[in-house]
């Protein structure tokens, strides 16, 4: 296991254990299993109809063969070094260079790629994006992030379920426990706030460990970490010039952010900094050669 997938277990054990912690400070277990219940079955429609809803959102098209068959053969081509079915080929008409992957698993995987960043990378580059979102594909982490959502959704509609109960002056209150009504209270106004923000904290920090792991897995199966650190660089530059108009619920699937988050609002960001992505591809350049 790779030092990202560790940690990428270790925070949805932590996340689980927030998730925990919510049930019963809101209503024990009961209101944990409601809750968890009511975000399973949001989520997994999420997770099902995941591709058509990111089409949508995107305005992603299906790109025939005819249209650009070199692209579908550099696909077909990659697909194989990763060992997964050629997964379908999607174009976005954006001039800002882009490129993302959806679908459940392997068998149901989609790459997405945009007009701006086949007229902005050379070949090379351009198989380094590809083999990117086909490491996404091949890990799975469609079925990662519909896991972490589902978590996050339960500990949200948790703490809103407590928002609404503090409101009405409802919360914690039970014969056993009025001389402790003043601490009650205080506990339940941090959880109403802190959670949710820990969740996202929480989710945040597993899509940018996902991003380093597709890198490392990009990089393996193109057989060139310089060519995507070099198409990295390039399409940071880019969206930094021109910030690409995506809906935000999907800006996590690109393989950068489509819009920038500078200072405080990199702490939110759904990817790890561009420059020490590229300072780990030229890392792994360097040990490939010693």
């Amino acid at each position: 296991m790779t030092a990202n997938s560790l940690k990428t277990v270790v925070l949805l054990a932590l996340l689980a254990g927030l998730l925990v912690f919510a049930g019963r400070v809101i209503a024990g277990p009961t209101g944990m299993f409601v809750a968890l219940v009511m975000a399973l079955l949001m989520n997994f429609f999420a997770y099902w109809f995941s591709d058509r809803v990111v089409q949508a959102m995107t305005g992603a098209r299906e790109l025939p063969y005819e249209e650009a068959p070199w692209l579908h053969d550099l696909v077909a081509q990659l697909a194989y070094r990763a060992g997964i079915p050629k997964p379908r080929l999607w174009l976005v008409d954006a001039p800002q260079p882009n490129a993302f992957a959806t679908g459940r698993d392997p068998n149901h995987g989609a790459v997405a790629v945009t007009t701006g960043l086949l007229h902005l990378l050379n070949r090379d580059e351009l198989a380094g994006v590809i083999a990117h979102e086909l490491a996404h594909i091949k890990h799975r982490d469609t079925l990662i992030q519909a896991v972490v959502a589902t978590i996050a959704g339960a500990i949200s509609y948790l703490a809103q379920m407590a928002q609404w109960a503090l409101f009405f002056g409802g919360f914690g209150r039970s014969d056993d426990r009025e001389g402790n009504g003043l601490g009650e209270l205080a506990a339940s106004l941090l959880f109403v706030i802190l959670a949710p923000i820990a969740a996202l904290l929480i989710q945040l920090a597993i899509s940018r460990a996902r991003e380093y792991e597709a890198d490392a897995g990009g990089a393996r199966i193109s057989g060139d970490p310089l060519a995507l650190a070099s198409a990295l660089e390039r399409l940071e530059a880019a969206s930094r010039l021109v910030p690409m108009e995506v809906n935000p619920a999907a800006a996590h699937l690109f393989i950068v952010q489509p819009f920038s988050g500078e200072g405080l609002l990199g702490l939110f960001s759904t990817h790890p900094p561009i420059r020490e992505r590229i300072a780990r591809l030229r890392r792994m350049a360097l040990s490939a050669r010693a």
